[in-house]
């Protein structure tokens, strides 16, 4: 039955949940305990929340017991007053989820080989609660996905409880839900994305707005009187499809501008114009635009993969995303773009890729944090070495080369010092932390491939640098 204004009625909120959240009595639990689910973790916890992380890594459960960090900008204060205060603890026995008056689920969605959707760990997630599931919890799902993920693969899994949470629509005007008088069901179901993004010190978790969706009017209500103790601004939106759309679109949107200043950036290289001038020149326009930036590639667990979520989804529905894959094309291509600027510069000084020793300086997928999912730097590396060249690298986050899911370098980072920057014939800047000193980074090479414009200060031997 469609809802209208006559119909429409402030449902009630879902009155034992809503008094624990209020009264702060409700426990939240959070799976998974990466970059997302640990620092919402905390935050419930810093909100006077007693909150349980579970992970199925002791390691990471053994260190956050201790009050240590394995996140370098989640420092181990933060965790140490949260731990000894009793307002957070980790573990990883998933039966202590029954418990637990909201579990929050934050666990990677990687493409697979054939680049479509990985959902293993949402569902592997999923099927360990299921058996703790009990009346009246709150399961929200923040991992990004493709839309109808929450309602055609959590929400079945979850019912094979014997419990119950019906579909039904609701209307909300982005303040709060308004639909028909319904049954709730059993349990409730949302869906909320994350915004994290790591690394950045102008927005903190709390400061980002909570976007909520919920599979009824109840769930969503649930979700918003839940995230409205820990975050500063809630906004309903009418389904976990609309939730789980919203994160696509601010991927996409990214990819997409992304790739154009890619492309632009290429088109540049052959006009001889200076792209990082046009953008800083473009972006003095108080409207109407906003800048981007060109790289080595894309890298994060969010811009390379999303995306293409989306564009699997589609297919379903015979819609072909053009724009979207056609951006991933260009994207995907720029690691081998860098290969090819480094191997014509060597050209140039009549030397050959092959046997050549090369520095990369920068695995991280961006400045200034410890995180290499999806991180250009590796293809790179890789692309290198099927070329013949010797490659080493440097990065003040990777002491060495942990095993991923695609690359198994087994490499330890090589100390930037004037006489090893000499000893190479190629250094290529790939992520521009920092604490790089970019001056004499130049100074001491031979040549410098900078990928990131992070030798734009550098005035002196500008003759060393490539802009790729």
């Amino acid at each position: 039955m469609p809802i209208n204004e006559a119909q429409s009625t402030v449902l009630p909120e879902p009155t034992t949940f809503s008094s624990k959240v209020q009264t702060k009595t409700a426990q939240v639990g959070v799976i998974g305990l990466g970059y997302v689910g640990l620092p919402l973790g905390l935050l419930f916890a810093r909100n006077g929340f007693p909150t349980t992380g579970f992970d199925v890594d002791q390691a990471k459960v053994d260190m956050l017991e201790k009050g240590q960090s394995y996140i370098s900008h989640i420092l181990a204060p933060a965790i140490a007053e949260q731990v000894e205060k009793r307002g957070f603890r980790a573990t990883t026995d998933f039966a202590l989820l029954k418990a637990m008056d909201a579990i929050l689920i934050c666990v990677p969605t990687p493409l697979d080989q054939h680049r479509e959707p990985d959902l293993s760990f949402v569902r592997k997630t999923t099927e360990a609660i299921t058996p703790h599931l009990r009346r009246g919890q709150l399961v929200v799902l923040e991992s990004t996905t493709y839309p109808g993920t929450t309602e055609e693969v959590v929400l079945p899994i979850l019912e094979k409880s014997g419990l119950r949470c019906p579909i039904l629509p609701y209307g909300t005007d982005g303040s709060r839900v308004t639909a028909p008088s319904e049954p709730t069901g059993d349990f409730l179901v949302a869906f909320s994305p994350e915004r994290e993004d790591p690394g950045n010190k102008q927005f903190q978790t709390h400061q980002i707005p909570k976007v909520v969706g919920g599979v009824n009017a109840s769930s969503a209500r649930a979700a918003q009187v839940l995230y409205g103790q820990a975050f500063e601004k809630t906004l309903v939106v009418s389904s976990t499809r609309a939730a789980e759309m919203t994160k696509i679109l601010e991927n996409t949107y990214r990819c997409v501008n992304i790739a154009l200043v890619n492309e632009l950036k290429l088109l540049c290289l052959r006009m001889g114009i200076d792209i990082w001038e046009v953008i800083e020149a473009a972006k003095t326009k108080p409207f109407g635009f906003t800048p981007f930036y060109p790289g080595p590639g894309l890298g994060g667990h969010c811009i390379p993969i999303d995306p293409f979520y989306l564009t699997w989804k589609a297919r379903e529905y015979e819609f072909p995303t053009r724009f979207i894959e056609l951006a991933g094309e260009i994207n995907s291509a720029m690691p081998e773009h860098v290969v090819t600027s480094l191997r014509e510069a060597l050209n140039r000084r009549k030397q050959c890729l092959q046997d050549a020793r090369i520095l990369i300086l920068g695995i991280a997928y961006k400045k200034d944090i410890d995180d290499l999912r999806e991180s250009p730097s590796l293809r790179i590396i890789e692309l290198l070495k099927d070329g013949g060249a010797q490659v080493d690298y440097h990065d003040p986050y990777f002491p060495r080369l942990h095993r991923t899911r695609k690359y198994d370098f087994g490499m330890g980072a090589v100390e930037p010092t004037a006489e090893a920057l000499a000893s190479y014939d190629a250094v290529v800047i790939v992520t521009d932390h920092s604490s790089y000193d970019y001056a004499a980074v130049v100074r001491n090479s031979k040549l410098v491939v900078d990928t990131r414009n992070a030798t734009k200060g550098v005035k002196e031997h500008r003759e060393k640098i490539v802009l790729c």
